[in-house]
């Protein structure tokens, strides 16, 4: 069997990671890089500040030069957080018959706030038999698939808190300015006010696939945000906050069931929590039978899982069924240590290969 080929849709922190972390892996190869700007037309060995002897030296180029029919297996998308950003890079990826994991948040589980968008994606993801997953740190493993996987040893459950206290630091620019990074107080609150301020992206989507894998239907999610301000200027490698701005986000959510709080998730996530004392970590607390109180501290590191997850979800994503698919659909992450072409199903590839022909 030949190499696992993928292309990386966008450089940024998390994509550049993922080259980094394939470079390093057996029986896979980056085969194609996508950015925009000053980075096409270069090396992507110089994007990425390093060399990988065994591994060709690629040039970064635009969408033309890799999104073509059959050119890899899959395509990992590191370009947007929303479904409807990612939407048309999905569609012509599937079109052009390769799998795709895409770490836009929404893409978690799209149908919890884009049905009409997820019934299109997997649509057309079954006409070309590929599949499409959305996945990362959070939503994708932390404060949901974790909670789920918590559940399986309860035979009822009351209530859920999922917390996340973690660093910002490590994401690029586009999470920054989602989180509202170095913005004046005031700014933050009139775009709260006013709707436009992102805050964490994805609560809609851990609350719901929770729910429906429990099978617990929602009244209604309930969101809040606060801005952190910072009293001591904080810089991060894509974000800096000085003191009496915004350095991160206190961000709360709520699933109701009969007008009750049955789910609740805590997530307040800054730049440089340890600057100021605050230890980040991560906590799975539900009330039932047997309670379950299960705490990791410091936090799982956001920048490392997220791109970790993205990488290693890809058998499992080549595996899978045609259509869209979400982390509740699929067997369980997991590192890969050995080589990829262990982990993909032959059965499913052949037929993949005969209906590439």
């Amino acid at each position: 069997m030949e190499n696992v080929k993928v292309v990386i849709w966008g450089l940024g922190a998390m994509g550049s990671g993922m080259a980094k972390m394939l470079m390093k892996k057996k029986g896979v190869d980056v085969v194609g890089a996508i950015d925009i700007g000053a980075k096409v037309g270069k090396p992507i060995f110089e994007i990425l500040g390093e060399e990988f002897p065994g591994n060709e030296n690629i040039l970064v180029g635009n969408k033309e030069d890799y999104i073509k029919p059959k050119f890899a297996d899959i395509v990992l998308l590191c370009t947007d957080s929303f479904v409807k950003g990612a939407f048309p890079k999905i569609k012509e990826i599937v079109e052009n018959g390769m799998n795709v994991i895409s770490s836009a948040e929404e893409m978690s589980y799209p149908k919890a706030q884009s049905p009409e968008l997820a019934a299109e994606i997997d649509a057309l993801a079954k006409a070309n038999n590929v599949s499409v997953l959305g996945t990362g740190i959070n939503p994708g493993l932390i404060m949901d698939v974790l909670v789920l996987v918590m559940t399986g040893a309860m035979e009822d459950i009351k209530h859920i808190t999922s917390r996340r206290v973690n660093s910002l630091s490590p994401f690029g620019h586009a999470v920054m300015e989602e989180q509202g990074i170095g913005m004046e107080v005031a700014d933050f609150e009139a775009r709260k006010a006013a709707g436009t301020m992102a805050g964490h992206v994805g609560f809609p989507e851990s609350v719901t696939m929770i729910a429906d894998a429990l099978g617990v239907k929602l009244d209604e999610i309930k969101q809040d945000m606060d801005a952190i301000v910072t009293d001591v200027d904080r810089q991060a490698p894509f974000g800096f906050a000085k003191a009496g701005q915004v350095a991160g986000v206190a961000m709360t959510a709520q699933g109701m069931v009969d007008g009750k709080e049955f789910i609740k998730m805590d997530h307040p996530q800054q730049i440089e929590p340890e600057q100021v004392g605050v230890n980040t970590g991560d906590y799975v607390i539900i009330d039932g039978n047997p309670a379950i109180n299960l705490a990791g501290t410091p936090e799982v590191d956001g920048g490392i899982g997220t791109i970790a997850m993205c990488v290693n979800m890809i058998p499992q994503t080549i595996n899978a069924r045609a259509g869209l698919v979400t982390m509740i659909d699929l067997p369980i992450p997991h590192a890969i240590l050995g080589d990829f072409r262990d982990q993909i199903d032959p059965t499913k590839k052949i037929v993949n290969e005969a209906v590439n022909v």
